[in-house]
């Protein structure tokens, strides 16, 4: 073997560089190993036609620790973000729209267009929802009590329960929806307009394979929205320069603090001996020493894949092949010669700054899960449209702009024995096709364009059945049972062996929070905080 390390982290997507990043801040020497020939993982930007640059799969900014973003001193090193003017707008099948966001007043006078009513309710619904997920960020930087720890994991969960039980009663059922219901039985008991439904139901499906029917999928909803951009809490924006030039901030800090950072590191294997993981065995063949050994990667690909099943307990093994991902998204970038004109609002606006919802009701939501379910991809699937280059114009040359188009319900794994290799293009015509219903002559705009189906998100990122999340955000899979019941601390079944990533709490999106618990994990299981740790 090589030299051993104090840790050596798989992956250098965000989590494994916000990691890599407290590690060496308390002293301890690390590395990164990395399959892909650049860091960032899924938020990296790449050039994908002359001129054209663009955030290939994670897209957008909200959910980022502003405690990650402090420590690591991000803005001193040109992280800037550019807030949306207003979060969403929904064209509707009718030739009206809905636009979302931009201060109460303005989503109340959107509302009236639809209902009354609803824009009365609107003040309460947010407060019920900001309620919650205010104890979703109490809970983001916090280890879960792992289960199976005897007394620490009784007062673990009972200070982590404090905030829950000082919650009102009213705040406590709200908590108990959020939680287990369906985004349309929760969004039903407020609001009574399908436009407007379908504007807050459509994050109970970002990332999410599933139904706005499916019991549960009203947290997804509320997932999405305990993040913050320049400290305005629930908003979202733009990464000046994509998502890529936030990790790559991220890896110069991380390199300026000693961190060794290897590209083109594919890993084959974790090496354990004396059920103690050691290092691990890359591709090419070559072993790497380290005290302990910590996973950027979702758990299918790490226990299914880079770790022998003889070293792993066999009720663990049997777990995590129930362990459920696959997200359903189909990613596509596009590079355009002008901004796409809308029929229902076609000069240009705030609204091309925003997130473009195509899924006018969560009717049409239900249906193209249940197209997928069957067929395999939806035949009007949920588009989310973003067009950067509206606010950033170092991504598409003068007059041009790029867009992102973040698509659901596309199944993991096809039914029939078909390959996605074989009907990626078919299914990007399709999605095509359902923006040019809206924007005609979408079509003829496009000078250029890139697909990654799920089995294409797997295949570049390393994400199994293209989940983004690194597994379903499931109420049986959040907190202190992601991944695994027992094993929810950020600690695998092996000694020495950690998690990092997306398939940890608090899960996917780019907030760096599991990769900051996970540091504080290991640097208590080495017995001491070094001076220099925060």
């Amino acid at each position: 073997m090589t030299k051993a390390y104090d840790a050596l982290i798989i992956g250098a997507g965000h989590n494994g560089l916000v990691c890599a990043f407290y590690l060496a801040q308390a002293g301890l020497k690390v590395r990164i190993v990395e399959a892909r020939d650049v860091v960032g993982g899924a938020a990296v930007t790449e050039e994908f036609a002359p001129g054209f640059r663009n955030s290939v799969a994670s897209y957008t900014v909200s959910l980022l620790q502003p405690k990650v973003i402090a420590d690591m001193k991000l803005a001193d090193h040109g992280y800037r973000v550019i807030e949306r003017p207003i979060s969403n707008f929904l064209p509707q099948e009718d030739g009206t729209y809905l636009k979302l966001g931009g201060g109460l007043e303005r989503t109340q006078a959107e509302f009236r267009k639809f209902s009354v009513r609803d824009a009365e309710m609107l003040p309460q619904y947010y407060d019920a929802l900001e309620n919650v997920a205010e104890l979703l960020r109490d809970l983001a930087l916090r280890v879960p009590p792992n289960v199976g720890e005897g007394l620490r994991t009784l007062l673990d969960g009972a200070r982590q329960g404090r905030r829950f039980a000082g919650l009102s009663l009213e705040q406590q059922r709200d908590v108990l929806d959020l939680f287990t219901k369906s985004a349309r039985t929760m969004l039903g008991s407020w609001f009574e307009s399908e436009a407007v439904k379908a504007a807050f139901g459509f994050d109970a499906v970002v990332g999410n394979y599933a139904s706005p029917d499916t019991p549960g999928s009203a947290y997804v909803l509320l997932h999405h929205v305990f993040g913050e951009v320049n400290g305005k809490k629930g908003a979202w924006g733009h990464s000046v320069g994509g998502m890529g030039k936030i990790t790559e901030i991220m890896a110069k800090v991380c390199r300026d603090m000693g961190v060794e950072i290897s590209l083109e590191s594919p890993v084959d294997k974790v090496l354990v001996d004396g059920g103690k993981a050691v290092g691990v065995k890359l591709v090419g063949g070559e072993e790497i020493a380290a005290a302990r050994v910590i996973a950027n990667v979702g758990p299918k690909l790490l226990y299914e894949r880079m770790i022998d099943a003889a070293d792993l307990p066999q009720d663990f093994q049997r777990r995590i092949r129930g362990f459920k991902a696959g997200s359903g998204t189909f990613r596509m970038n596009v590079a355009l010669s002008e901004l796409p004109k809308f029929t229902c609002l076609p000069e240009p606006g705030e609204h091309h700054q925003s997130g473009i919802i195509l899924a006018p009701t969560l009717d049409y939501m239900d249906r193209a899960f249940l197209d997928a379910k069957q067929f395999g991809w939806s035949k009007a699937p949920i588009v989310e449209m973003l067009i950067p280059s509206t606010v950033d114009d170092s991504l598409a040359p003068p007059g041009c702009h790029v867009a992102s188009l973040f698509c659901q319900q596309f199944a993991p794994e096809l039914p029939g024995g078909r390959d996605w290799d074989d009907e990626e293009e078919a299914a990007a015509d399709c999605i095509i096709d359902t923006v040019e219903k809206h924007a005609p002559g979408f079509r003829a705009s496009i000078i250029a364009q890139t697909r990654l189906s799920p089995k294409g998100l797997e295949r570049k990122f390393g994400l199994v059945g293209g989940d983004i999340m690194h597994g379903n955000m499931s109420l049986d899979q959040l907190w202190a049972a992601r991944p695994v019941l027992g094993n929810g601390g950020y600690r695998g079944p092996v000694k020495s062996l950690y998690m990092c990533g997306a398939g940890t709490h608090p899960g996917g999106g780019v907030t760096g929070a599991p990769g900051h618990n996970a540091a504080q994990v290991i640097l208590r299981d080495r017995g001491f905080f070094a001076p220099r740790w925060r």
